[in-house]
């Protein structure tokens, strides 16, 4: 009986909007959109995380809403964890259009392999660097920065009242215009190396015509630029632990400012 005197209008609209932002949020964040995790255990984690959530909800007046509302504020839930998602998965594109840029300098561009992150095709240095920064990001406590920024969302924004700011939208611009930058910058050292060395080759095949560049060159130049890889791994995944806390921070700043 307590249960049915429960299952109210207001309770019931909350209830379902809150499974709506985690849907969205789930289905878009990095990691939880792997393709790996079977979309039946996504469906149990969300109506889980949902009824965990739920006390933190105050309940709306009944007389407010209509079926037009309930869409466009369900509508507006997901689209909160798309945009969330952005600011995420630009961090981890800059990892990945780095190990792009390495991929192609080492002539390792025919080398692609399955992610079974994203289902897709990668270059086989951009997956591997993917992968220490998803490991890197779960070693931050993303999962708890995660269940973090959906409480102060369930504060800062009403449900089915998100709207994002232009500042938001400035925010998203400049990030996805550094991500070339930052990923040329980590990918830089190896490729100003693998330039310097076909300078280098160019010079021997100029003095010995019969220098062999396919059987000697290459080789060279793909263990020369795995070193390097080794050595400035490091550095990237340091770059990359800054961006992200920061992507999280401006997320925080970004949704709470609009409200």
């Amino acid at each position: 009986m307590e249960l049915l005197a429960y299952l109210t209008e207001g309770n019931v609209a909350n209830f379902l909007l809150l499974l709506l932002r985690f849907a969205g949020i789930i289905a878009f964040f990095p990691f939880f959109e792997n393709q790996m995790i079977n979309n039946s255990i996504k469906g149990a984690l969300i109506f889980w995380l949902t009824i965990l959530f739920v006390p933190l909800l105050d309940v709306v007046p009944p007389a407010n809403w209509t079926i037009l509302r309930f869409i466009v504020a369900g509508l507006s839930e997901i689209m909160l964890g798309f945009l969330a998602s952005m600011a995420l998965q630009i961090v981890f594109g800059m990892i990945s259009f780095g190990g792009e840029l390495i991929s192609f300098a080492m002539g390792l561009t025919i080398a692609n392999a399955y992610d079974p992150i994203t289902g897709a095709q990668k270059p086989i240095v951009g997956q591997l660097l993917t992968l220490l920064a998803l490991l890197i990001a779960l070693g931050l406590d993303y999962h708890h920065l995660f269940f973090y920024f959906v409480a102060q969302s369930i504060q800062e924004i009403p449900l089915g009242g998100f709207l994002f700011t232009q500042n938001y939208i400035e925010y998203i611009v400049k990030s996805f215009a550094s991500l070339f930058v930052v990923g040329l910058t980590m990918s830089f050292p190896i490729i100003a190396l693998i330039l310097l060395s076909d300078i280098i080759f160019g010079m021997i095949m100029k003095a010995h015509p019969q220098f062999n560049l396919l059987a000697i060159g290459f080789p060279v130049k793909i263990a020369v630029a795995f070193a390097v890889l080794v050595v400035i791994v490091p550095a990237i995944m340091l770059h990359f632990k800054r961006e992200f806390l920061s992507a999280f921070d401006a997320l925080t700043l970004l949704f709470q400012a609009g409200f």
